[in-house]
C-alpha cells in the first residue's frame, strides 16, 4: 500500500477499441463512475500486466477500478465546501 493520497473509483471497460494498424495497440474504453459526464471516458492501451509479470487484456463489460493518487507535495487540505462556494447553502 503507498502512502500517497488517493481515490478510487469504480468503472467498467465499455468497448474494446481495435488497432488500426498493426503497429499500434489495441485500447480498451473505460467509463468511470462519479466523473462528469463530458469527461467520464477513457482510453488506455489494453496491456495489463499479472503480479508474475504475463500479460493480460480486458474484455469488455469488465467491472474495473480506477486509482488516481498524488505526491503529498501536490496536494492541499480540503476545506469546508460552503467556504468554496459561499452560494452552495
Amino acid at each position: 500500500m503507498t502512502d500517497k493520497p488517493s481515490t478510487t473509483l469504480p468503472a467498467t471497460v465499455e468497448k474494446i477499441i481495435k488497432s488500426p494498424h498493426p503497429c499500434e495497440p489495441e485500447k480498451a474504453q473505460i467509463a468511470v463512475e462519479g466523473a462528469d459526464d463530458l469527461y467520464r471516458e477513457l482510453r488506455i492501451e489494453n496491456i495489463l500486466t499479472k503480479e508474475n509479470g504475463d500479460k493480460v487484456r480486458l474484455k469488455q463489460g469488465a467491472e474495473v477500478e480506477v486509482t488516481i493518487e498524488a505526491e503529498s507535495e501536490a496536494t492541499t487540505a480540503k476545506t469546508d465546501d460552503k467556504t468554496l462556494h459561499p452560494s452552495a447553502k
